[in-house]
């Protein structure tokens, strides 16, 4: 029910907002930093499962109907709407906790955080700039992990959250694509619905157009190396290819262009990024 492997949209971008704070800290015992690491993955995972699940929840009238996702696991009747909600208890739970053990300002900003996640389902109901308040969600990442190891925030987690939040939007878009007929049917709103098909795959690559540019002004503040800026180039080629084979016309390959391209984006930036910083520093 919660595509467990979606998180990797997500999770490689804490990591490397973790990482880079931590090259900024004085040495540390292991133990130190195995804690920290835990209890961010456990921030995650409670985070993504409960906002996924909230959001099943929520939509679950509009998946029935829906023929693409009719057959997902509440609409279906796979799984009990009561079970559901006690694992999006659960897993909101799992956050707070987890917030609580990082850092004092992690758990201050923890239910803004969730409050995010949870919240997001709805604005489909009332705006078209969902897109980008799901973006928001995952844009929280890298921040949050920052915070989580510094206590504080600067400007290189925030211009790597912009990135995020550019990057998730744009691909929203291109997803909610295959969505517009429906959309339209039942007063949902999405860029697509508002501007057709054609004009939303130009918003979106102005999206990624951007995100990109973001993204060498947090490489240049991060002061990364030759391997990060591999990465960053490497980012620049699947934007491009994901753009290529997404065709007005033809949306046969949306699926590729959402899930393989872009779980390749966080996990390419992660390793780069944290090699340059291991590896050259």
């Amino acid at each position: 029910m919660i595509k467990i492997e979606h998180t990797l949209f997500a999770l490689p971008f804490a990591f490397l907002g973790a990482t880079l704070a931590a090259r900024d800290l004085p040495p540390q015992s292991a133990g130190f930093w195995i804690s920290k690491l835990i209890w961010i993955t456990v921030a995650m995972i409670g985070a993504r499962s409960a906002a996924m699940t909230f959001n099943r929840i929520d939509d679950r009238e509009i998946d029935a109907a829906n023929p693409r996702t009719a057959m997902r696991a509440l609409p279906s009747g796979l799984l009990d709407v009561r079970f559901a909600m006690l694992f999006a208890v659960g897993s909101s739970a799992l956050f707070l906790l987890a917030a609580s053990q990082l850092n004092k300002l992690t758990l201050i900003l923890s239910p803004i955080a969730l409050g995010s996640v949870l919240l997001y389902s709805y604005t489909k109901r009332f705006t078209f700039l969902s897109h980008f308040v799901l973006g928001w969600c995952l844009a929280i990442a890298p921040s949050g992990a920052w915070i989580a190891i510094q206590g504080k925030l600067t400007i290189v987690p925030v211009l790597l959250s912009i990135s995020v939040m550019l990057w998730t939007a744009g691909f929203d878009v291109l997803y909610a694509c295959q969505d517009y007929a429906f959309d339209l049917q039942r007063g949902l709103h999405s860029i697509p619905r508002q501007f057709g098909i054609n004009r939303a795959l130009w918003i979106a690559r102005g999206m990624h157009g951007v995100m990109f540019a973001t993204l060498i002004v947090f490489f240049i503040s991060a002061h990364l190396g030759w391997l990060g800026f591999v990465g960053v180039l490497a980012t620049g080629a699947l934007l491009v290819y994901q753009h290529s084979i997404v065709k007005a016309h033809d949306l046969s390959r949306l699926n590729a262009a959402f899930f393989t391209t872009n779980a390749f984006v966080s996990v390419i930036l992660f390793v780069t990024m944290a090699c340059d910083v291991f590896l050259l520093r």
